[in-house]
């Protein structure tokens, strides 16, 4: 299969238009029905695939670093009398299973990164429906901060997936619908059910939008609405943005090679090992950060490893167990750390905390296995760190290794440990490990900045176990080996289980769900069996049921 490339620019967009009018963007949905990521389907009446989320993906990011400027975002269809149809029924009932559940995570990781947007950055969203909004696009819309629905007695939002497809709306639009816009479980189960949707007065009464607007004043109140959200923002409004700029990438059959993330793949062992490699020089002050841009090492570093990330799940699927290492010094990445932590008022830095709290998020997410190796010469420290506590376990070797001059090994803490990069949870991941002893994350903040050996940092909790040089490379061998040698569904299930103690909120919940519910119900003859309702859908034969509950 061609492999599938989470990078791309406005330039080279398919499906969505920008356009800017002062402090307000329009996002707008104008999918190319010939324009599908792979042959065997039109994407008719602005539904999508994975390939008009990647677009819709960057657009975000783009608002946010190249656009300080926008305080406001109307989400809007570019077609008459369709807002967005949903994911494409076509390419649902031909994709592979692990393509639509990684599809479905990344289109929810999308979405909550826009209301990342709305809550953390000051760019609030709009949705301005007007047409059909089904299934996925109505999940598009509820992202939103504030739904409008046109009046015109023929705009609908719907999810009608239970009775057309025999699929659940299992991207977040359940979730959404009872955690988010509180609508009443009766209503919901109604509204779910019926494939027509629901308009006008009733929309407003269940919850499902937030206001209707008659077809007459439909453009001047989504001016005003979006004038009024801008009012509220912080952006600044004579900032200049910074160009995410092409990542530098070289791919080959072992490997993708960053500037400062190394993949090197060995799929006889089913592994892939991500090597991030610390920062050399940094600007001294804020106006440098701003300077450097996207080649700053904290932004250039996240982007690196959220598309390395993205590349193992969607284009190596059976390679399930990813290991950490790391390479440089500790003190340059705490160095890192204190800029970010220094200038966390300032608008870009903001931003760049947020994207290294997401991408941190997706590798909780991702569904393999995860070993951290902290080693002599790594540079496991602050925001680096974050990946020891984000792994199943962490494996220290104890001092250096006789003959290499690498310093020994340790492990480093920074503020930014200690709230920047909360887990879907809403938890620290220092906070989620220590859940039954709220002790241990103050023992740990004590020793902020400290060069933490083996010994230390195993009383302290922060590793799994620790190995001397007698012991290290054949107790890491032993480990990935069994590791690799387990059922992957049950693997997939232990970890999903076990990585997301603590409170549950509707971001765990959304993806628990998808996890458990999707995942299962994708697997089902009565949704992809050749009797089953995506694989007859638009036949005009009615799909065969087996009509067992388990």
């Amino acid at each position: 299969m061609e492999r599938i490339d989470f990078q791309t620019n406005p330039t080279r967009y398919k499906h969505w238009k920008l356009r800017f009018e002062g402090p307000v963007a329009h996002l707008v949905m104008d999918v190319d029905p010939a324009g599908g990521l792979f042959e065997g389907y039109e994407l008719k009446l602005n539904s999508y695939d994975l390939g008009v989320d990647i677009e819709l993906n960057d657009a975000v990011q783009r608002l946010r670093f190249e656009h300080p400027q926008v305080r406001a975002v109307v989400l809007r269809s570019g077609k008459d009398n369709v807002f967005c149809a949903g994911a494409n029924i076509r390419m649902l009932g031909k994709a592979t299973h692990a393509h639509k559940v990684n599809f479905c995570k990344f289109t929810n990781e999308t979405r909550m990164s826009i209301e990342d947007a709305t809550e953390n950055s000051g760019q609030t969203y709009i949705a301005a429906v007007s047409g059909a909004c089904a299934g996925g696009g109505y999940e598009i819309a509820v992202t939103a901060d504030h739904v409008m629905l046109i009046d015109d007695r023929r705009s609908t939002v719907a999810l009608p997936e239970t009775p057309l497809l025999a699929v659940l709306p299992g991207t977040g639009g359940l979730t959404r619908l009872t955690d988010k816009r509180k609508v009443r479980r009766d209503l919901a189960d109604v509204f779910c059910c019926q494939e027509e949707g629901v308009r006008g007065k009733r929309a407003i009464d269940w919850r499902l939008v937030d206001e209707i607007v008659p077809p007459s004043a439909w453009e001047a109140t989504v001016a005003q609405r979006a004038a009024e959200f801008a009012a509220h923002s912080d952006r600044p409004a004579d900032a200049k943005g910074i160009e995410l700029t092409p990542l530098q990438r070289g791919f080959s059959e072992n490997g993708v090679i960053y500037p400062h993330v190394r993949v090197a793949l060995d799929r006889a062992a089913r592994q892939a090992a991500i090597t991030i490699q610390g920062p050399g020089a940094l600007p001294s002050d804020l106006a440098g950060i701003h300077a450097e841009g996207a080649a700053f090492w904290p932004l250039a570093m996240a982007r690196e490893l959220d598309d390395a990330i993205l590349h193992l799940r969607l284009n190596e699927p059976e390679l399930g167990l990813l290991v950490f290492r790391s390479e440089g010094d500790p003190e340059a990445v705490l160095a890192a750390d204190a800029l970010l932590e220094a200038h966390r008022s300032d608008w870009l830095v903001r931003e760049i905390r947020h994207y290294l709290k997401r991408v941190l998020k997706r590798v909780d997410l991702t569904s393999r296995s995860l070993i951290a190796l902290i080693e002599p010469g790594s540079c496991f420290a602050g925001t680096l760190a974050e990946l020891v506590f984000a792994a199943d376990r962490g494996l220290m070797f104890t001092g250096a290794r006789s003959g290499d001059n690498k310093p020994p090994a340790t492990l480093r803490l920074s503020p930014l440990n200690f709230g920047a990069y909360p887990m879907a949870n809403g938890l620290t991941r220092l906070q989620t490990r220590f859940l039954g002893e709220p002790d241990s994350v103050d023992r740990a903040r004590a020793t902020i900045g400290a060069a933490l050996d083996s010994a230390q940092a195993d009383a302290l909790g922060l590793i799994t176990v620790a190995y001397d040089e007698i012991d290290w490379d054949d107790e890491v061998r032993m480990l990935l080996e069994e590791r690799a040698s387990f059922s992957p569904d049950a693997l997939t299930a232990m970890e999903a289980n076990l990585r997301f103690a603590g409170p549950e909120t509707m971001e765990t919940r959304i993806f628990g769900r998808l996890t458990a519910w999707q995942n299962w119900v994708f697997q089902r003859p009565n949704a992809v069996g050749e009797d089953g309702a995506l694989k007859r859908y638009g036949s005009g034969i009615q799909p065969s049921y087996d009509k067992q509950r388990v």
